[in-house]
């Protein structure tokens, strides 16, 4: 579950980013932030994730308020995220196998479990084959499975994702949006954001959060594209 409630940004030189936001993701949800580039999109999504933290309210993940987590706190909570970034943040000294790898060392688990979780979410993503392949010799689809791959590897319960189709053709942005329904079919929270209106139009029903200059828009639970 994410809540948000009247929460406000502020960078420094004043920069507003995000003024009194308020709304909330259900557990299993799945939810598209919109809005035009600097809407604050990003913004919101590390302020959940608990990379930025809010000048004023409150960000609840799972009934906790990431806001005032110490930083020590802040690798448990990361432990039921999963984040795929907009600017990938790939390790191109390391094969696609030890990109996903990597989260599950950190959190030091066993090395015999974690290469069996590598393997199953390279093979939910389609990359199995590609595991001994430098992300440099993947296409710019298979990079983003790659960022999906090494976001789920931990199976958290929330999935956050920047613009996942923002560089990808459609067919491509088709794949990748196959793939996150995927993990909302299962159970997974899912909080998306895109200013691509194909990837709505794919959806019959969604739940859509419209951005516009830090402020939210709407917040329709039942928006109907068909």
């Amino acid at each position: 579950m994410i809540s948000l409630s009247q929460v406000h940004k502020r960078y420094p030189g004043g920069y507003e980013a995000l003024s009194n936001v308020s709304f909330e993701v259900a557990q299993g949800e799945m939810a598209f932030l919109t809005g035009h580039s600097g809407a604050g999109k990003s913004t919101l999504l590390k302020l959940v994730a608990g990379i930025e933290r809010p000048n004023s309210g409150s960000v609840l993940v799972n009934n906790q308020n990431v806001g005032v987590l110490k930083s020590s706190a802040l690798p448990y909570l990361r432990r039921n995220l999963g984040i795929v970034f907009q600017d990938h943040k790939l390790l191109f000294d390391r094969n696609v196998f030890d990109n996903v790898m990597l989260p599950l060392q950190i959190c030091g688990f066993d090395h015999k479990e974690s290469a069996q979780r590598v393997r199953a979410a390279l093979d939910k993503v389609g990359l199995l084959k590609r595991e001994k392949a430098n992300p440099i010799a993947l296409s710019g689809g298979e990079q983003q499975r790659l960022c999906i791959a090494r976001a789920i590897v931990n199976r958290p319960t929330i999935l956050l994702a920047d613009e996942p189709t923002g560089n990808l053709d459609a067919d491509y942005a088709s794949d990748i949006m196959t793939i996150f329904k995927s993990f909302h079919q299962v159970g997974v929270t899912l909080l998306i954001s895109t200013h691509d209106t194909g990837v709505l139009q794919a959806h019959d029903k969604v739940r859509i959060l419209n951005l516009k200059q830090g402020v939210l828009q709407s917040n329709s639970s039942t928006h109907s594209l068909s």
